[in-house]
């Protein structure tokens, strides 16, 4: 089968192996003249960033390069970029990389056209009506990794270099107008990353899945989302250059942000403080903290988790479901504890409150109250 297609759900999607080479001819499209490639730092020397700004230089478009990008992206990175984009006359983004360069780059083509701060645009009731929407930059999305799904998203998450507290700002035109899936882009994804994008994408097709909330289209994208993890995130890891592996990952990342628009849950609201806090990787986080999630979500979820085990051919309900995700961990390397990534029992109460404040706490199965982080920590931790 010949993994090439050209999506419109939920935007346009030109997906398949190469297609890369088609970054200027979309450009063009969207009348991008001057566009601004916005990238992490550790991936802005790459060849596969080299060689997307000579497809541009090529077709006279420039090379222009914006890669001040935090892992977990700030409010500081988001000043410095635009006025980077203002400073360089430039009338599109083009956001590539994993999630901290998609979420940067969608964010400063948004924030190039307001007034306001960005806090005021965080994804609460109906604060995204505040935005001016003239101003707002067209965005290509290019992502590297198959995990965040950025790439189909409708917001971005700003750390606040003050408070250190992760925010999700939305705009409906945060999502980007056409999005380059090239699952040659991930061959070069060393393990460790590999298997920490990758259950992310399980995280939020899992999460989305299990949320209370009525959206049974989602909830049918982040089920076969949980099948092609399954099938492929394994393969991916052992072998890097599996280019079907790599392009069935990069749908279900791109399924799994679709689908949490049903909603995320604890494993989110626990992360997110974590990787404020401690800068640790957001899927790699999600990992260590789902199986405590489940099971304080397993009164609500189990016979919703035994359907989901059944459809992907695991054996004993919500049992086997439990014991095939401590197996994958296992298999991808991912550490028991949170303390294997640096993280200490001294700030518990602080990333608790955090914690149950965070917009994805919400869509938790079982209500996330405070002494109920504090005892997910000390679990995790």
């Amino acid at each position: 089968m010949t993994i090439t297609a050209n999506w419109s759900y939920p935007t346009s999607i030109k997906f398949g192996a190469g297609r890369i080479k088609e970054l200027a001819d979309h450009c063009k499209a969207l009348g991008i003249k001057k566009p601004l490639l916005i990238t992490d730092r550790g991936l802005a020397p790459m060849p596969i960033t080299q060689n997307a700004l000579d497809i541009l230089d090529a077709a006279g478009l420039g090379r222009a390069l914006f890669a001040d990008v935090d892992s977990n992206p700030t409010d500081v990175n988001l000043e410095a970029g635009v006025k980077a984009f203002k400073a360089g006359g430039h009338d599109g983004v083009i956001a590539f990389g994993g999630g901290s360069g998609l979420d940067l780059g969608k964010c400063v083509a948004f924030m190039a056209g307001q007034t306001r701060p960005v806090w005021d645009f965080e994804d609460i009731g109906d604060w995204w009506t505040r935005a001016s929407v003239e101003g707002i930059a067209p965005i290509i999305a290019v992502p590297t990794t198959a995990g965040t799904g950025s790439e189909v998203g409708r917001a971005s998450v700003i750390t606040n270099s003050e408070t250190h507290t992760k925010k999700v700002i939305f705009h409906p035109k945060f999502l980007p107008a056409i999005t380059i899936c090239d699952p040659e882009l991930t061959v070069g994804m060393p393990k460790v990353i590999t298997a920490g994008t990758g259950m992310d994408a399980f995280a939020h097709c899992l999460e989305a899945y299990s949320s209370p909330f009525y959206h049974p289209m989602s909830a049918g994208i982040a089920l076969e989302g949980l099948r092609l993890v399954k099938e492929y995130l394994p393969r991916a890891y052992k072998d890097g250059t599996d280019i079907e592996a790599r392009a069935h990952m990069m749908s279900a990342a791109a399924m799994g942000a679709v689908a949490f628009q049903k909603g995320l849950g604890a494993i989110h609201s626990l992360s997110h403080p974590v990787g404020a806090i401690y800068n640790t990787h957001h899927g790699m986080t999600n990992a260590v903290v789902m199986p405590p999630v489940l099971r304080f979500n397993r009164p609500a979820i189990e016979s919703k988790i035994g359907m989901a085990a059944a459809y992907l051919g695991i054996a004993g309900g919500f049992d086997g479901f439990y014991d095939y995700v401590l197996k994958l961990r296992e298999e991808l390397s991912v550490p028991d504890k949170l303390s294997a990534l640096g993280v200490g029992t001294d700030r518990i109460d602080e990333m608790a409150a955090m914690a149950i404040v965070d917009p994805t706490a919400g869509g938790n199965p079982v209500e996330l109250t405070l002494d109920a982080a504090k005892q997910l920590f000390h679990d995790c931790i």
